[in-house]
């Protein structure tokens, strides 16, 4: 399986940041893919926006299976930064949803919609891949 295929076929990314003292902090978070940058919806007020406000630096890992043949997964480090324009972002996030939702008119894809304020960029450095 080719890499980008891979990430264009997950749901759910790992991404590392990095905060005040140098302490990591991960979480899974949705993203979207596209022209070879994945992007993530979330709100100024989390840690994970915070960090990228602070430090650019991060690592990204998106994986699946837990027995060979079937494990497979990408790992890279990279820039993030924060795109704050409300346009953009929205227009963004709607993408994002749209790979988790049917559509936007459910009450949790609004919620969601209507909290971003903010969308991670992540401009991928390093990428490598693992299959055993």
């Amino acid at each position: 399986m080719r890499a980008k295929d891979f990430i264009r076929t997950q749901k759910i990314l790992r991404i590392a940041t990095i905060d005040a003292k140098s302490n990591p902090h991960i979480v899974p978070v949705w993203y979207n893919y596209e022209n070879d940058r994945f992007y993530i919806g979330t709100n100024t007020r989390t840690k994970k926006a915070k960090n990228v406000k602070q430090n650019p630096k991060v690592s990204f890992c998106i994986d699946i299976g837990i027995s060979a043949p079937e494990i497979f997964g990408i790992m890279g480090i990279g820039k993030a930064r924060l795109i704050l324009g409300n346009r953009r972002v929205k227009s963004v996030a709607k993408r994002i949803l749209l790979r988790y939702f049917k559509n936007l008119k459910n009450k949790s894809a609004q919620y969601l919609l209507k909290d971003t304020d903010c969308i991670i960029e992540i401009i991928p450095k390093k990428i490598v891949t693992w299959k055993f």
